[in-house]
């Protein structure tokens, strides 16, 4: 029993450190070769997940960061960040401000140039030639157009012809608006009218007037509105061939083949004087915001520029021919035509052409025997380079100012067949009205036949401008 139990004692301490050895040995047999199939297989994993716990202990650390900035600290950066936002803020507006300045220095420059009288936009290149398909064609008097004007709004037009009647137009439905019928001479009770020829009209800058003076020698003024007759204006010897009213104000000038050229005061209903100085019969007369106005001579050959308030006077010399047509471009620029067929341009500063467009029109008749085709009216856009002519030549001239008006460059021809007696271009220069007859408004030293007489009104579109650089 004792030798049995001390056999016990004795094994079981050596099988038990046995038994344990080799335990321990297989499990770091089998450690070993578990970990040597980690590290085979999943070192990527081990990477990955290695990364994944590095932005866990940066977020972890920024965190702490922000944790452990104090109160003050979050007031500096709060108020730096403050501060960086109100910069960019006056950056934005001084970028706006600039903006609005220039835009202002813009239009300033403009005024100051328009006063002057050098004010010369470019539009003339960007105008497409119309399509005669698109040319609107209004008919409703009897004889040859021999004037016409359109409303400062551009909304209607007023024609006038040899069958003594005046048309109001809408320009957009084309439509008659108003009819002043003929008065009969000595016939009483009628409504007030024309009796003879009208050769001319003008409206007020503001749209509230409407003058118009023929062959009787009278000049009537209506309300442009309503077509209701306001004044009658007696005092010209002779036919009126001119009227035009100082933009901005109700003062009327005219002139009249006696001659003379008289100042009236239409809101008054008076008359205020009379200038002399043509020595033929004056065919046409314009005007703008300053007090003076500008006259075609006819077969005097002058064009003269009329200094109200001095009462004085500007002669220039450059046609061979009767000056039929004027028209000022600017107040220091203006444009005529004459029947030797010439086109001039003309600066207030200079007795003579800036530029002399010839045979503006071609020639006509047998060969050896030509002539030039006679210049009836001429128009322009109001301070800018676009210029428009008309004869019989069977079409409607555009041309183009060159820099300081010293040269005329035909743009392109509109195809119109008969006198054209009157051209106007309307305020936002997106249409010019052509007034067409069979005879000359003058007189009658041709007649062509295959013409109708009607207003004619002529789009104009310009082409689309190429986009900025960097847009």
């Amino acid at each position: 029993m004792s030798a049995t139990a001390a056999a016990r004692k004795r094994g079981k301490p050596a099988s038990g450190a046995g038994a344990g050895a080799g335990a321990g040995k297989l499990r770091r047999k089998g450690d070993s070769s578990g970990d040597k199939g980690k590290s085979k297989g999943g070192g990527k994993m081990n990477e990955e997940i290695s990364s994944d716990s590095e932005s866990e202990r940066r977020n972890e650390e920024e965190e702490e960061e922000e944790l452990e900035e104090t109160a003050q600290e979050k007031k500096l950066r709060l108020a730096k960040l403050y501060l960086e936002q109100l910069k960019q803020q006056e950056e934005e507006k001084a970028e706006a401000r600039e903006f609005e300045e220039d835009q202002v220095a813009g239009r300033l420059k403009e005024d100051v140039l328009e006063q002057r009288g050098r004010l010369q936009k470019s539009v003339a290149k960007e105008i497409q030639a119309p399509d005669p398909a698109d040319i609107r064609i209004l008919r409703g008097h009897q004889l040859s157009i021999t004037c016409l004007v359109i409303t400062p709004d551009d909304l209607a037009i007023f024609s006038a012809a040899k069958d003594c009647t005046i048309i109001k137009w809408s320009v957009e439905s084309g439509r008659k608006l108003h009819v002043i019928p003929r008065a009969k001479k000595g016939a009483e009770g009628q409504p007030s009218g024309h009796s003879s020829h009208i050769l001319c009209m003008a409206i007020s800058s503001d749209g509230k007037y409407l003058a118009s003076g023929d062959r009787s020698k009278l000049i009537l003024i209506w309300e442009a509105q309503s077509c209701q007759h306001l004044y009658t204006f007696t005092g010209h010897r002779d036919a009126v061939s001119g009227l035009a009213f100082r933009r901005g104000t109700h003062q009327l000038y005219s002139t009249s083949h006696d001659r003379s050229v008289k100042v009236w005061n239409v809101a008054e209903n008076s008359y205020v004087e009379t200038l002399f100085g043509h020595q033929d019969a004056v065919a046409a007369l314009d005007a703008l915001s300053r007090e003076c106005c500008v006259t075609a001579g006819g077969r005097d050959g002058t064009v003269r520029v009329w200094k109200i308030p001095e009462e004085s006077q500007l002669v220039f010399y450059g046609h061979q021919g009767s000056i039929d047509s004027i028209q000022l471009i600017n107040e220091e620029h203006m444009v005529s035509g004459a029947d030797d067929g010439s086109v001039a341009l003309w600066g207030l500063s200079k007795k003579r052409p800036l530029a002399l467009q010839r045979e503006a029109h071609g020639l006509r008749g047998e060969l050896g025997l030509e002539q030039p085709f006679w210049v009836s009216s001429v128009a322009a856009l109001l301070n800018t380079d676009l210029v428009a002519t008309g004869s019989h030549s069977s079409s409607v001239r555009l041309w183009q100012c060159g820099e300081g008006f010293r040269q005329l460059d035909l743009l392109c021809d509109i195809p119109l067949v008969g006198f054209i007696n009157s051209l106007k271009f309307s305020s936002a220069g997106d249409f010019l009205v052509a007034g067409v007859g069979q005879e000359h408004r003058l007189g009658r030293w041709w007649r062509i036949k295959e013409a109708r007489n009607s207003v004619c009104i002529i789009p104009l579109h310009r082409a689309p401008r190429p986009p900025a650089a960097g847009s």
